[in-house]
């Protein structure tokens, strides 16, 4: 099975300790694109560019990487909820032809009701899908065929929509996805290439990626998994542990409660999921063997992270390439620290992305972790 590892902007500032002012990267251009081109240098497939109140705009973020990257995958975030169908497949179609084909699109329909009403977007959990179900169907149409659209739905009412400018990719650049809820699992079956779960126990991954095969079987479709996680490694066990404790030394139980007062209420089902592996307590952060919540006790979303040296790593990494995953979408802080770090010590076990070429890039290729005791 081919694997693809993507790495994350931090489009809201970036940090070397949770909860610590003192220690804030802010967001900035230059910044971003240091990452950018870092994570490019090192191997890495992908670059997640997220979406949210507190994030730079994700698409302006995309295109200004444009010019600084020529080989790495963008994923951008696509919010249904606040844009337009037919004006969002022109959007897609204009980055995928500046990118030459390495656009890659994040659906979010919402999962935080008070950032929503500030966007004047007042919908229920479910009638948020049943919109997103409604906003694919014309987007998808839009640039698989490139006809007329027409569309007499409830959230959208279409006529005469028309794409002009195909998309390098075909038939649309592919549509990832993450979401916990039945609805959720019912749009990733019936419209999406990539269903991403944020970083469960295998177990519960596990479930998931079974409901969702189920409901996209139901189209004659077939899905594609990946797994949205957080990563600590070191070259020991006991340092890895040491640095994810350091994240969080500095956080007091009045900044966690603050944070876990207002994921509360939230009508995400992943965000509910997330912090019952945790409850908002320090002393149950190991939630499954090397997997760690202690990201979520205030950071929304996801909030998990593997922990341990790189052959742990990797062990951890096959359980869920075992389950059917076939992406990873990692983060650690700092993040450009940090990418540097998981390429020089994880990247050598992966057979395929410790070679580099004649352009000192790393290349990729085909993942086996049971070949991780391979010196050359």
């Amino acid at each position: 099975m081919s694997l693809e590892i993507f790495w994350f902007l931090p489009t809201s500032g970036d940090t070397r300790y949770l909860g610590a002012t003192n220690t804030g990267r802010p967001a900035t251009n230059g910044y971003l694109r240091q990452i950018a081109t870092t994570a490019e240098h090192l191997g890495y497939d992908g670059l997640l560019i997220p979406t949210g109140a507190s994030c730079l705009d994700p698409w302006v973020v995309a295109s200004s990487l444009v010019p600084v990257t020529s080989r790495i995958k963008l994923l951008v975030a696509l919010r249904t909820s606040i844009s337009g169908p037919t004006a969002n497949a022109r959007q897609a179609a204009t980055l995928d032809q500046a990118l030459n084909g390495r656009l890659l699109l994040n659906v979010v329909p919402g999962g935080d009701a008070t950032e929503l009403a500030a966007e004047g977007i007042y919908l229920t959990h479910d009638e948020r899908y049943e919109a997103a179900d409604e906003f694919l169907t014309v987007w998808r149409k839009l640039l698989e065929s490139g006809e007329s659209v027409d569309l007499e739905g409830k959230y959208h009412v279409i006529k005469g929509a028309r794409n002009y400018f195909p998309p390098v990719q075909k038939p649309y650049p592919p549509l990832y996805f993450g979401g916990s809820s039945e609805a959720a699992h019912e749009l990733a079956g019936k419209h999406v290439d990539a269903y991403l779960s944020w970083g469960e126990p295998p177990a519960a991954v596990a479930e998931k990626i079974a409901d969702v095969r189920a409901k996209a079987a139901k189209h004659g479709r077939t899905v594609r998994f990946g797994l949205r996680v957080h990563v600590i490694v070191r070259e020991t066990r006991e340092e890895a542990w040491a640095a994810a404790n350091r994240l969080i030394e500095h956080l007091d139980d009045e900044t966690i409660a603050k944070a876990q007062e207002n994921f509360a209420r939230m009508d995400s089902v992943g965000q509910q999921r997330i912090t019952q592996l945790h409850g908002g307590k320090r002393d149950q952060l190991e939630v499954s063997p090397d997997l760690w919540a202690g990201v979520g006790l205030v950071r929304g979303g996801a909030g998990t992270a593997l922990v341990g040296d790189p052959q742990t790593i990797v062990k951890r990494l096959q359980e869920y390439q075992d389950l059917g995953v076939d992406t990873f979408v990692l983060s650690g802080y700092p993040h450009l620290e940090e990418a540097v770090r998981f390429a020089e010590l994880v990247f050598p076990l992966l057979p395929g992305k410790k070679a580099i070429n004649a352009e000192g890039v790393f290349t990729g290729g085909a993942f086996d972790a049971r070949a991780t005791h391979r010196s050359t």
